[in-house]
């Protein structure tokens, strides 16, 4: 047995880490951590890329003011710098990954709705350096998409590599985008629901935990790095008079045709990119640099992701004309910025929009019912999160986060009003976001409604043979020959004197010992240590480990460990035809049954084994 243990394959370790609840847990825990990581390392970047090319750590916040990478350059420096760093990230998204351009969460949506939850491991280190690059250079566009899309990718490829079954993959997936929301926004609850509500597009029990604790993790990290305030400083909230309710929802509709005009303008500047361009993909961000320099040059405040404009837009530094402005040129900056090739993400952006939108809108409120209204910034803040549900149409997030950012109840109810009235008027107004509109132009529909998937829905239990009879573990290489063959399957159970399932044994191991001349082994010494099933798991859980195997696998009962069933590929298969021709002739198929009710089933497939084969005891 010690032989065995000592050739157990890696990818039974695998195999049993994720045959656990634990073992799911554990990775979750893991990629909460990785991503909270990885919002550190790409925040760091993108300080590190805007003090390279501009001299500041932030020259939004700069007043125009600076030098920028070159001495007696000046402010003219914002007209080489998105140059410059288009001519960096463009080949290196053109190269290396180049579903890394754009705002990166259309990607994992794609990825989790129609590709089972995989993205390729460079996508990570790609977009973290291009949209870093892109930020640092002057590009107008958030830092959201990009952690988001990082976040996934290291979500994906834990998955991948412990060969999870893909509604796993796809949770997995989703913790990773909250873990990066969470250490981003430092708002653990918002990132949660921004996984399950954006990226899952589902709130299941297992996947609400699972992504809780991810984001978690996440939050900690991020916590420890940057501390436990808020990344925005926002004013305290006030509403003056319940006579503001209304004025709120008129705010709400303001903002759904902000948010409609963000789409539009996104994609309308993207198709005019596309048909004015005529030169390599790679040279796109470079060229396109440069007219984006020109517009940092008039407004320096849209240089980057642009939160220090933000902030002080909402304390009422700034007039109504120059909030319009902004507003204005925010747009035209961040779908130019899109556009050519750039990498950045659009949650940022819309933030700006709707605090620009809602504190022009707050001031005027202000001048004509001076005394009955509350401050302007208290319409910006609540103007944030309406553009973003406008454009998202994810208005749970978008409460959350605004909620989390301020840290103030007395926010719940106009915002709440808002959002409603600004996801409901832009459902109106468009059918698709500002995420799903990217793939609908491929020709990708997420939203439809897809087949029923019967590998989810079917148990092992409901798909299992009667057992083959187990060998002991001391049983020699020519009774286990004469044994398989007498069963005529593809392996047999391998059980301890106590009865516990020990692995597999079947004619691959056979052949291979019998190529070595050890007729004298011993079943326990050949055996394949592989995970069993379990007979509440889903077929599509089981054919993983299948796959793994390459062979049939036992099917114990819970906690005893003894083996009472037999699944084989043949045996998914069967289950699957059965389950298909039902639901063809209208039956919605059989309803997926209780624990108990799969236990019961395992114990009455063991019961069968006694009449499938005279061979029902153990041989040792």
């Amino acid at each position: 047995m010690r032989a065995a243990e000592a050739r157990r394959p890696l990818h039974s370790v695998f195999a049993r880490a994720r045959a656990t609840p634990s073992g799911l847990v554990a990775l979750a825990l893991g990629i909460g951590a990785g991503a909270g990581a990885g919002a550190v390392v790409f925040r760091y970047l993108i300080l590190g890329f805007t003090y390279l090319f501009s001299g500041h750590r932030d020259y939004s916040a700069s007043g125009g003011a600076g030098y920028g990478f070159g001495h007696g350059i000046g402010v003219w420096f914002v007209l080489l710098a998105p140059m410059l760093g288009g001519l960096l990230y463009g080949p290196l998204i053109q190269r290396y990954a180049r579903e890394a351009r754009g705002h990166g969460v259309p990607e994992v949506m794609l990825a989790v709705a129609e590709h089972g939850g995989r993205i390729r491991p460079q996508v990570a280190v790609v977009k973290s350096l291009a949209s870093a690059l892109c930020i640092g250079s002057g590009g107008s566009v958030g830092r959201e998409g990009p952690i988001v899309q990082i976040g996934s990718a290291l979500g994906s490829t834990f998955g991948q590599l412990f060969r999870v079954s893909e509604s796993q993959l796809r949770v997995l997936v989703a913790c990773g985008a909250a873990g990066g929301i969470s250490a981003t926004f430092n708002a653990p609850i918002a990132g949660v629901f921004f996984g399950l509500e954006v990226i899952l597009r589902d709130f299941e029990a297992e996947s609400f935990g699972l992504v809780v604790l991810a984001s978690f993790v996440a939050d900690v990290i991020g916590r420890a790095a940057f501390g436990a305030h808020p990344f925005l400083a926002l004013s305290a909230f006030d509403l003056r008079s319940p006579i503001e309710y209304p004025l709120y929802a008129a705010l709400g509709l303001i903002a759904a045709f902000v948010g409609v005009a963000f789409i539009r303008v996104l994609y309308g500047a993207e198709d005019l990119a596309d048909r004015v361009w005529r030169g390599p993909e790679w040279l796109r961000p470079a060229v396109g640099g440069l007219l984006l320099g020109v517009l940092l040059l008039v407004l320096p405040e849209l240089y980057g992701v642009g939160y220090p404009p933000l902030e002080h837009a909402v304390e009422g530094r700034y007039v109504v004309g120059f909030l319009l402005l902004l507003l204005v040129g925010k747009l035209a900056a961040t779908s130019l910025t899109i556009a050519i090739g750039g990498s950045g993400g659009v949650f940022a952006p819309s933030l700006f929009l709707g605090a620009m939108a809602g504190t022009a809108y707050g001031t005027l409120l202000h001048h004509a019912f001076p005394g009955s209204v509350g401050p302007a910034g208290a319409y910006g803040v609540v103007g944030m999160g309406a553009v973003f549900a406008a454009a998202s149409r994810a208005p749970i997030t978008a409460v959350i986060i605004v909620f989390e950012l301020t840290g103030d109840y007395r926010i719940i109810l106009p915002l709440m009003f808002a959002i409603a009235v600004a996801a409901g008027v832009a459902r109106l107004l468009a059918d698709d976001t500002i995420y799903t509109l990217k793939l609908r132009r491929r020709g990708i529909d997420i939203t439809h409604v897809h087949p029923a998937n019967h590998m989810r829905s079917i148990t092992v239990a409901e798909a299992m043979q009667p057992l083959p009879a187990p060998i002991g573990a001391q049983t020699l290489l020519p009774v286990v020959i004469e044994q398989l063959a007498a069963e005529g399957g593809d392996g047999l159970a391998v059980v301890g004197a106590d009865g516990r399932y020990l692995g597999t044994i079947g004619p691959l191991q056979i052949e291979q010992a019998m190529r070595r001349g050890t007729q004298e082994a011993t079943a326990g010494e050949l055996l394949q240590d592989v995970a069993p099933l379990r007979a509440r798991q889903s077929l599509e859980e089981a054919l993983v480990a299948l796959l793994d195997a390459r062979s049939g696998l036992p099917v114990v009962a819970e906690p005893s460990g003894a083996p009472v069933g037999w699944l084989a590929h043949l045996d998914v298969l069967r289950a699957y035809s059965r389950r298909a021709d039902r639901f063809a002739a209208g039956g919605a198929g059989a309803p997926q049954r209780s624990t108990a009710a799969s236990e019961a089933s395992s114990s009455s497939s063991a019961a069968a084994s006694a009449s499938r084969s005279p061979r029902s005891s153990v041989k040792a």
